[in-house]
């Protein structure tokens, strides 16, 4: 059997870059995932948070795709239940023949415009949905009319049919994206290997040997400087998403242009009249341009998006526009006309570039949500690019990648399967709700927690809820000003979870952004970090204030005096 190398250099913390590094920790290879930014801090943490197998992929002919997320939609859904949780939803539908003649004619490559899509075409796309799923945990599509009794409540003169199915929701990525990278390390530490981590970080290749550097400007860098490490990685595989051109240009890899990303933008509103709006479940409706709009339940809100905009330059300069916000307003109170949503309604709003290959489609729906693998050639370490991807097929990517980066290293029979593997904290889940609510009761009686703690807790981290809040002191247990969550798991969190700055922290940590915020709780979050040597004393106060800045500037998310 060949030596094992020392390490493969993933670059990108976002959702397939983690399900790549755990795929290679678990075939027991030292792994080393570098990221500019934030772990889940790009498009994992913008997205439509569905886990779907792509209904409308079928118009442009994509197969094997839809083949591909659906066997992923019902694995995601048993392996992670803390995360993946089945979502009905309900398309309303104008007439009996709209789209058959342009949806025919698509997949050959032609453009006809077409009314919006009918009856006929629908149930024809939910009964092929179904034969390619065959998954019983996910009910069978329903038609009604619009005046029958149930959701939702769209307008009646305007519709005449709700065709119902299933599918799934991911409320949180970016806790997912976690899950997989402290699945990784938990496999590193079993085989005795090393998992290493650097958000912030930048890669640089020069002959065999990568340095690692601090980005320019972080936080962090102001008190580092130059490179923190060195070393010959046996392979490098770039999963940077829409930063992998630029990620290239720093490994000095020779490649014409590779992404060609679009923009999203979605809202998320609490507005009570929309809540009870998708209270039986989410809409899948098509706005006046016929793009597809999701108005889905999440927590105690709704969000809604998403627009679909050619994008140019720097992946994190994205934020939602003025125009995006009102088409996806107009949009709203065009398929629930009795709502009247206003821009006074949002809590706040977000955009991401999507990792999509560079193509000469006119239509940037048409462009392909395929992923496929690219080897860059006459490079001095064994490179690859991840091109495409996204949040339902990020395991079977992640599969297809380590499957091809362990054979060029002559290490294919250390492979080891990740079908059938839980996530962290999806072990040993309750079986149904009532199950879960017995659970979380017992626990907050053993742990002297209330329930509402609990079950914030829990919707983080999962059965993991045990070990991060075992043996709490009185004090520990006091929750955060302004939340459900006890000192001590924000403690914990700050030990565990790979936290360098505050945002990190409210944003894709403890998921602050989805419920009001208050400058105490900020400040408070910020004397945590401070005690956990994460954050000099010196900055708490300026990193409070900057934080209510970028929440502004970036989210549009209000934060109170």
């Amino acid at each position: 059997m060949p030596d094992l190398p020392r390490d493969v250099l993933v670059l990108g913390a976002g959702i397939n870059g983690a399900a790549i590094a755990r795929e290679l920790a678990l075939a027991g290879l030292n792994v080393t995932v570098v990221d500019t930014g934030d772990i889940a801090g790009g498009a994992t943490s913008a997205s439509s948070r569905l886990v779907h197998g792509g209904l409308r992929y079928l118009e442009y002919g994509e197969i094997g795709l839809v083949r591909e997320s659906l066997a992923e939609r019902s694995r995601l859904s048993r392996l992670a239940p803390q995360f993946v949780r089945p979502l009905r939803l309900h398309i309303p539908v104008t007439n009996r023949l709209g789209g058959l003649w342009s949806s025919a004619l698509r997949p050959l490559g032609f453009q006809v415009p077409s009314r919006a899509r009918g009856l006929w075409l629908v149930r024809l796309g939910l009964w092929m949905y179904e034969r390619f799923g065959r998954d019983l945990w996910f009910p069978k599509h329903e038609v009604r009319p619009v005046g029958a009794v149930g959701k939702p409540p769209v307008d009646a003169a305007r519709y005449q049919w709700t065709c119902s199915y299933s599918d799934a929701q991911l409320r949180f990525p970016e806790r997912f994206t976690l899950a997989l990278l402290e699945d990784a390390r938990q496999a590193a530490r079993a085989s005795g290997r090393s998992f290493r981590l650097w958000t912030y970080h930048q890669a640089h290749l020069s002959g065999r040997s990568v340095s690692i550097r601090w980005v320019d400007g972080s936080d962090a860098a102001s008190q580092h400087s130059g490179e923190v490490a060195r070393f010959e990685p046996s392979a490098i595989i770039n999963a940077s998403g829409a930063w992998v051109d630029e990620a290239l240009q720093r490994l000095e890899v020779s490649s014409p242009t590779l992404m060609g990303g679009t923009k999203g933008s979605h809202f998320v509103s609490s507005h009570a009249g929309l809540r009870a709006a998708v209270a039986g479940g989410g809409l899948y409706a098509e706005a006046s341009d016929g793009r597809p709009i999701f108005i889905l339940p999440l927590g105690a809100s709704v969000l809604v998006g998403t627009t679909d905009e050619p994008w140019v330059g720097d992946p994190g300069l994205a934020v939602a526009e003025a125009a995006e916000i009102d088409y996806l307003l107009a949009s709203v109170n065009d398929i629930l006309p009795g709502v009247k949503l206003t821009r006074e309604d949002l809590d706040f709003h977000y955009s991401g570039v999507r990792p999509l290959p560079a193509s000469p489609a006119d239509r940037p729906a048409a462009i392909t949500r395929r992923h496929w693998l690219q080897e860059h050639r006459n490079t001095t370490v064994p490179c690859y690019s991840v091109i495409g991807g996204k949040l339902t097929t990020c395991r079977s990517l992640a599969e297809q990648t380590a499957g091809t980066v362990l054979t060029r290293l002559g290490l294919a029979d250390r492979q080891r399967s990740t079908r059938d593997r839980p996530l962290p904290g999806g072990e040993n889940y309750p079986a149904d709700d009532v199950a879960l609510k017995l659970e979380q009761a017992r626990l907050a009686v053993e742990l002297q927690l209330t329930a509402a703690q609990v079950e914030s807790v829990w919707s983080l981290v999962g059965t993991g809820a045990s070990v991060y809040l075992a043996a709490l002191s009185s004090e520990e247990r006091a929750s955060v000003r302004g939340t459900d969550l006890p000192r001590g798991f924000v403690r914990s969190v700050l030990e565990r979870e790979w936290v360098v700055r505050l945002s990190d922290l409210v944003e894709r940590r403890l998921m602050l952004l989805y419920q009001p915020l208050a400058r105490a709780t900020l400040e408070e979050l910020a004397q945590l970090m401070v005690d956990a040597g994460r954050l000099e004393a010196s900055r708490a106060d300026a990193s409070v204030t900057e934080l209510i800045a970028r929440l502004a500037d970036r989210y549009g998310k209000r934060v109170d005096p």
